[in-house]
């Protein structure tokens, strides 16, 4: 079959696109098969805060793409589990931060550990040259990321 010509910045926006979705499927598929049942918009939302540091409950909402109610519940939720804490905002006495508490960060390894282990199947049959080029992928993902943190 012949390829179709792209050009150096369509291919570069095929090649993102790509990317973007067959991770977002391989969450997908690999957290499913873990049969957790907790909202992938809880391991969201904790990972931003791992990530960016603590957060107003509207910038937080913001980030994890939910409605603030939605994200008020949530953090309730997440500080009786005692995921999150609540922590005094120096700037603005009439706020708080949210914030990944010890054992919330304890859970989110937990679960980042327990989707690898979900995911791994998938890759059985991979050469060593394969395995380096997603560990490369892995590698300049990290690095592009690093940093940006979600504008609110």
């Amino acid at each position: 079959m012949a390829r179709l010509y792209l050009s150096p910045v369509n291919e570069t926006r095929a090649t993102l696109e790509s990317l973007i979705v067959s991770a977002h499927r391989l969450t997908r598929v690999a957290a499913q098969s873990t049969g957790d049942q907790t909202s992938p918009a809880v391991w969201r939302t904790l990972a931003i805060l791992e990530n960016d540091g603590p957060m107003r409950l509207g910038e937080l909402a913001l980030a994890s793409r939910v409605a603030q109610p939605t994200m008020s519940k949530m953090v309730q939720n997440l500080v009786a589990d005692e995921w999150v804490r609540r922590i005094a905002d120096v700037d603005d006495s009439r706020s708080w931060l949210i914030a990944p508490s010890p054992k919330g960060q304890r859970a989110l390894a937990a679960w980042r550990e327990t989707v690898a282990t979900a995911a791994a199947p998938l890759f059985d049959g991979l050469d060593a040259s394969e395995w380096a080029t997603l560990a490369s992928a892995a590698a300049i993902l990290r690095e592009r990321l690093v940093g940006n943190r979600v504008a609110a």
